[in-house]
């Protein structure tokens, strides 16, 4: 069986990261990974006419930069996998058109980089694919704009609030072995604590990361001391804590072993309240820099989770509470035989 326990894939086939890519905004490129993206935008816009057609930039950016780092042509890819945040998913459909790819469109909200990367995975490990990519991106003033309130009007937020990232990042995935191999996925569970406030994401998402990594470690059984890092997608600075403490009155230590991508994009002094959030967030933390630590061997074997909160305005503004979901992946080092 490669269903593991109640939620865990281990993959049989070798599937290694053959090419990679990155493209932010102005103010992740001032961040404290800024140098490791492979493109870079001086302004929001992206030199782009509008904020949806910006995102778009991007997400092609990252597509055609992990294509090329990978030697391949679109034809060469068996399937694409995309998702953002916008309505009806529209950079990522309307970037998939200009690919001659057979292509599924995913939504997981902030979780869809490793939503699209565990299916990618699966594709190629049931023997559907021998190569698969898969992209995620965000963009702070598209989504402000509408999950929120558009950025020209100035609207106060408070202290818990997130930071949407402007960013997108893909990924390349076959049987080409490399330094960097991935071995198993956890699907998560959609969970409601009952919170409905969109200013703190990062409360209402713990939990639904809590349950994911808890669920992989009692499928696999592991502990957090069998990975280097843990990395939430973005829980801030406020989520993270609460899923330490969850984990913790689980029988989990994570003391020295959790991070979060949207802590690491960003300095303290950015004015990006919480931290960092969004589709593009784990991805081009993910993508633009953790993968390259453990393909040196810095890190042996990490799980990435990212995660969602499933919310639309118009559920919010009908009294609703905010399911989220949290997806992981494990990615592993591959010594080099030299």
């Amino acid at each position: 069986m490669k269903l593991i326990g109640e939620q865990t894939w281990l993959f049989q086939e070798p599937i290694f990261v053959e090419g990679k890519g990155t493209a932010v905004g102005p103010k992740e490129a001032r961040g404290p990974l800024g140098k490791l993206f492979d493109i870079t935008y001086e302004k929001l816009d992206c030199g782009e006419s509008s904020w949806e057609m910006a995102e778009r930039r991007i997400m092609n950016d990252a597509i055609n930069t992990a294509l090329d780092k990978a030697g391949y042509a679109d034809s060469d890819i068996d399937f694409m996998l995309a998702g953002d945040l916008l309505n009806q998913n529209v950079t990522s459909n309307y970037v998939a058109r200009e690919y001659r790819v057979p292509f599924l469109c995913m939504f997981g909200a902030c979780s869809t980089s490793m939503e699209t990367l565990a299916i990618a995975s699966a594709l190629i490990d049931g023997g559907f694919a021998n190569r698969t990519l898969a992209a995620a991106s965000s963009h702070n003033a598209s989504a402000e704009k509408q999950f929120r309130y558009p950025t020209e009007y100035g609207c106060q937020k408070p202290d818990t609030s997130t930071f949407t990232v402007t960013g997108a990042g893909a990924i390349v995935i076959g049987k080409k072995e490399g330094s960097v191999r991935i071995t198993s996925a956890t699907i998560g569970k959609v969970i409601d604590y009952g919170l409905n406030d969109p200013f703190d994401m990062g409360s209402a998402m713990a939990p639904a990361a809590a349950d994911t990594i808890s669920r992989h470690f009692r499928d696999l059984a592991r502990t957090p001391q069998d990975y280097d890092l843990i990395a939430t997608g973005d829980l801030s600075a406020v989520g993270s804590p609460i899923l330490v403490d969850l984990l913790q009155k689980e029988g989990f230590d994570m003391t020295n072993i959790h991070n979060d991508c949207g802590l690491m994009i960003y300095y303290s002094d950015q004015g990006t309240f919480a931290g960092g959030s969004g589709c593009g967030c784990s991805a081009v933390v993910t993508y633009g820099h953790l993968l390259d630590e453990v393909a040196k061997g810095s890190l042996k074997r990490i799980f990435i989770v990212a995660t969602g909160a499933l919310l639309s305005p118009t559920m919010l503004n009908q009294k609703e509470t905010i399911p989220c979901i949290a997806h992981g992946v494990v990615f592993e080092h591959v010594p080099t035989s030299s």
